[in-house]
């Protein structure tokens, strides 16, 4: 490339701001153990919720590897779900229970800084999630909690899970802008280094319990490749919002 292109490059303004939900909008955490300690199971609601959520990743490897067929998140939920409960010997649950439990998902509170955040971002920028969540768990939690997305994007757009480059690539194609006019938002160090392999900016946003043991992060990122923010307000004011 010479140097005029790359001078014309750099001068491409930014554009799309994308957006992890789980962990960096809302609050999984306290949301599903809440709503396993109101059903008034044999199991700590911290513990569970925090197992659940670990059966996430493998689930979604096992689908992109091809050693399972295309599964809604929703379903994968209730699959987890059903496997957790019996390792802890649960079996009194009815089906609709199960359901209602599963749909705590959709019902997360986004973490305080997180509506006044994507509010003055969404003046100079376009917002949009990039969630492995599907799309109608997405729109209902938009809903509920009044996230202002412009768009919902999920990996059920493209058919594939975090962290393949499709998901990351696909927003700047949807968009219609260059991959470095995308800025990833995400509290998950795998997920930023995967968009910034496919070309896009990165921010990181600090969240407790979304990083090592006892709310301690062994991995913050490089400054020199990543934008470090407190918080989503933060993140709008480092950003001119």
């Amino acid at each position: 490339m010479n140097t005029d292109s790359q001078a014309d490059t750099a001068a491409e303004p930014l554009k799309v701001l994308a957006f992890d939900v789980f962990g960096t909008v809302v609050d999984w955490h306290s949301g599903i153990a809440r709503a396993v300690d109101a059903l008034g199971l044999a199991v700590d609601g911290d513990t569970f919720a925090s197992e659940w959520r670990a059966g996430y990743k493998p689930a979604l490897a096992r689908i992109n590897a091809g050693g399972q067929g295309w599964t809604r998140f929703d379903d994968l939920h209730l699959q987890m779900l059903d496997e957790l409960l019996a390792r802890h010997g649960i079996t009194h649950l009815t089906d609709e229970q199960k359901r209602e439990l599963n749909s705590a998902w959709e019902q997360l509170d986004p973490w305080p800084d997180a509506i006044e955040g994507l509010t003055r971002l969404k003046e100079s920028y376009t917002i949009c999630s990039l969630s492995n969540g599907n799309l109608s768990l997405l729109f209902k939690m938009a809903q509920r909690a009044g996230l202002p997305w412009d768009t919902i994007l999920s990996a059920e757009t493209f058919g594939v899970y975090k962290p393949d480059p499709k998901l990351y690539s696909g927003v700047a194609r949807v968009c219609d802008v260059q991959p470095h006019q995308v800025m990833m938002v995400a509290a998950h160090q795998d997920d930023l280094d995967a968009a910034r392999g496919c070309g896009l900016q990165t921010a990181y946003i600090e969240r407790p319990r979304e990083f090592g043991p006892n709310g301690l992060n062994p991995d913050r990122p490089d400054p020199a490749n990543t934008r470090f923010a407190t918080s989503l307000i933060d993140l709008a004011t480092q950003l001119g919002c």
